[in-house]
Order: C-alpha cells, then structure tokens, then sequence
C-alpha cells in the first residue's frame, strides 16, 4: 500500500464530500479511490466514513486521523521542495574532507563552482590528518595512496607526481640545472615526511635516478615548500597540482622538465554510491574536472 497515496486521497475526499470528484482529480477511476480508502480502514482497523446515498460524513476515527493526515503530507511536500528540486538545481551542504594543499588548489576554482550551482554551499574540512568520514560527518574527502578501506568508495583523480620548481629569479642567479646531477649542487628545499626525504628518485628518459640532496631549508607542509620555493631560495619537488597555477603565470618555472617523481594516486572517497545527493554528485564532478584540468595541462609544460 502506498500510505502517502491513499492519505492523499482520504484528504481529498473530506475535502470533496465525493469519491468521485476526487476520482475526477487524479484521472482514475472511482472504485479506485473506494479502495484506497478501505486499504487505510484496513491498515488502521477503524471506519473512517459513515456512508448513506447522499453525503460522506467522518467517523470520530477518521476525524483524528484527518489532522494527523494533513500534517503527514504538508511534512511530504516540504521534503520534496527540499530534496526533490536538487535534480534540477542541487542545494544544501557538501562536507568536503581535503589537505591543506588541495584545500589551496580549489580555493580559487570555487566561484566557479557557485557560479553553476548559486544554492550549493561547500564546508571545507582542512586537515592533512585522516579522519573517519562517517564519524566526522563528512561527505565527501580526497585521499592521496591507495585506498584499503573497504566500506567506502573510490573515484580516482588521477596521480599527484610531483615535478621540480624554482623561480626564474633563482635560476637567473643559480643558473638552470642541465642533469639531474646538477641538482647536488643546488639549494633543494626538502618536504619532510615521517621518515624524512633526503634522496629525490626521479624518473626520466634513462629510467630512475637517485639524487642525494642538500639544501638549508625543509618543512613538513607541502604549502610552507612551496611558500619557500617562491621566495626565491632554492628548487623544490612538489605534486603537480600545488604548483601548476604559479607554471602558469611565471611565479615557477619547471626544472628538468623531463624528469619528476612517480605520485601518489589521488582519490575521493564517499561512504556509499546508493542514493548519493545531487549535490555531492555535481561537486565531485566539478572537483574532478578541476584536476583533470590541472593534471592535463601539467603534461603540456
């Protein structure tokens, strides 16, 4: 039984006075609305009409429930206002669970976004930490490594491979590396990880290449590097998407273009495919097209 239907129609009928003028309405028949409303007499064990061949009055059964019917179904319509129109024009919130650096890649692409979609808001949960997206009410989050977890799904972006910056400044007064043994003599500014990063392995056209690398300057942020890099003082191995923006407009410049590190695949995640919101749906696709983007063009430099 289609209880929101058949409420629909006892509604109605009080409001009519008719079965047949609600069988008008719908364009059915009138036994079909008669059985309606004998499958809710059925459901609740109650009369709901007393009948004689002129008119339709309430029982005092069909009185209660008619208030709590009318409730029932103006909490419906507004549900459907609500969600319903999303197909159309997705609304509400997407929770985005992103890095620092990614968080600074999409920062300015976001009007865009508003732009296509004007009743669409984006909560940006920053941390470089991973967190528990049910746990953390977060809809959405970008992840970079493989992904083991095997309660969520997966979209992959593509990979982070990060490539060698430095400004033209510093290179005007360094001179441009010609080899990857030139970069030992250079001031490299190192992102630390856990185990620390003091060898660049970088692939080129004559396979893998370790570089032993030395320099004053190493941070354990990838966006402080690249604050560093820009600053003038030294070369920097950095995901391409965190550096494709300043390549553009001259504040970087590749070194040894020919070579960079294999990256981490980049994804995002979202904790079920079944009845994904319009809105999470249209974000993701932008946050993709963003680096598809970002990546594409980084093939061109």
């Amino acid at each position: 039984m289609d209880l929101l239907a058949c409420l629909n129609s006892f509604v109605r009928t009080v409001d009519t006075g008719s079965f047949s003028a609600v069988a008008r309405e719908m364009a059915a028949s009138q036994s079909a609305v008669t059985r309606q409303i004998g499958l809710l007499e059925e459901h609740f064990g109650v009369r709901l009409f007393h009948r004689s061949t002129r008119r339709l009055t309430l029982t005092d059964d069909g009185a209660r429930l008619l208030d709590h019917a009318r409730r029932l179904l103006e909490d419906a319509a507004g549900i459907h206002d609500i969600l319903g129109k999303q197909s159309t024009s997705p609304a509400g919130v997407v929770r985005f669970g992103v890095s620092s650096a990614a968080a600074r890649f999409l920062a300015p692409r976001l009007p865009a976004l508003f732009e296509r979609y004007p009743d669409l808001e984006v909560e940006l949960d920053v941390s470089d930490q991973r967190h528990d997206l049910v746990e953390s009410r977060i809809d959405v989050a970008m992840r970079a490594g493989d992904i083991v977890d095997q309660s969520v799904i997966a979209r992959l972006l593509g990979r982070e491979n990060p490539v060698l910056v430095a400004p033209p400044d510093y290179l005007d007064r360094h001179g441009t590396p010609e080899g990857p043994d030139d970069l030992s003599r250079h001031s490299c500014i190192r992102y630390l990880t856990e185990k620390g990063q003091l060898t660049w392995r970088l692939d080129g056209p004559e396979g893998e290449v370790r570089i032993e690398v030395n320099g004053q300057l190493r941070a354990n942020n990838i966006g402080v590097v690249g604050l560093l890099a820009r600053s003038g003082l030294g070369i920097a191995l950095l995901p391409v998407f965190t550096v494709i923006d300043h390549i553009r407009e001259g504040r970087l410049r590749r070194v040894l273009p020919s070579h960079a590190m294999t990256g981490l695949p980049i994804h995002l995640i979202y904790p079920s495919r079944r009845n994904l919101p319009p809105r999470t749906r249209v974000f993701m696709d932008f946050v993709a097209e963003q680096f598809a983007d970002a990546l594409g063009a980084a093939q061109a430099i």
